[in-house]
């Protein structure tokens, strides 16, 4: 049954039953009499396949957290299987913010993975309300985002940087997508700025800052290398430094497999 909720999850994320099937690498009819046996047990109707698509049913919609909840456990079982022996094998699945993942992360992950070298890692970059929707539904284990959590970790410190060739006082912001979270400190602390320029990642930003491009808000952890070599200077501002606090987010240390528990102690020791 539990390719059958699998599948059925698909349907219910992707509208369609030829995506899903794509996506399950099945053909369309296997993943119908799939459905179909997953109605039986359930003895209900469980989705309206249209035209257009597929829909959930209320009884559809009423099995969907159900079904995350049975795959996130089974997950969670296999890997506490595998970590009987110890932490020599088993798996950790982190998500982080970008700050956190390029700057803050890489050198206690080194250290972990040392003393840990059979574990895998899974590490994913997102947004905070991201991350924390993963780790309800189970894809994550631990989580860093900004603002409240589980665990307080550290504080991390936004200034403004710009290159030393332009004046700052004029130049516009760089800047990251809406939903990020130093996208929504620059307008909460700064107010309507002038942003000239809207980046995805840290590498771009700072990319165009050391061109001249503008000026941007950023963490000084991310720019500290380029500020000692004079590619950027800190632009003065009465409203910054905007110190921010990273937090460690999960389901409850009593439900960390060994091996996440492990690092969230890791994590948190620095």
């Amino acid at each position: 049954m539990i390719d059958e909720l699998r599948q059925f999850l698909l349907i219910a994320e992707h509208g369609t039953f030829t995506e899903a099937a794509r996506r399950a690498h099945l053909s369309q009819p296997a993943l119908s009499a799939s459905v179909k046996r997953l109605e039986d047990a359930m003895q209900a109707r469980l989705l309206d396949r249209g035209r257009h698509g597929a829909s959930l049913t209320l009884s559809g919609q009423a099995l969907v957290p159900h079904a995350k909840a049975a795959l996130a456990a089974l997950a969670e079982g296999k890997r506490a299987v595998g970590e009987v022996e110890g932490l020599r094998t088993g798996e950790v699945r982190l998500g982080a913010g970008a700050t956190a993942t390029t700057y803050l992360l890489p050198s206690i992950l080194s250290r972990f993975r040392r003393t840990y070298p059979g574990l895998k890692f899974m590490l994913r970059e997102g947004y905070a309300l991201d991350i924390r929707s993963e780790i309800e539904a189970g894809e994550l284990d631990l989580g860093i985002v900004s603002g409240p959590g589980d665990d307080y970790w550290c504080d991390d410190e936004l200034i403004i940087v710009a290159s030393p060739k332009i004046d700052a006082r004029q130049a516009g912001f760089l800047t990251f997508p809406e939903g990020s979270t130093t996208r929504r400190l620059l307008e909460t602390h700064l107010g309507d700025v002038d942003i000239v320029m809207e980046l995805a990642g840290i590498a771009a930003v700072k990319g165009n800052a050391r061109a001249g491009m503008g000026k941007a808000l950023i963490s000084r952890a991310a720019v500290d290398s380029d500020l000692k070599a004079g590619r950027l200077v800190e632009v003065k501002s009465r409203k910054t430094p905007i110190r921010r606090k990273l937090s460690l987010v999960h389901r409850g240390v009593a439900r960390l497999p060994k091996a996440a528990a492990a690092l969230r102690e890791a994590i948190l020791a620095g």
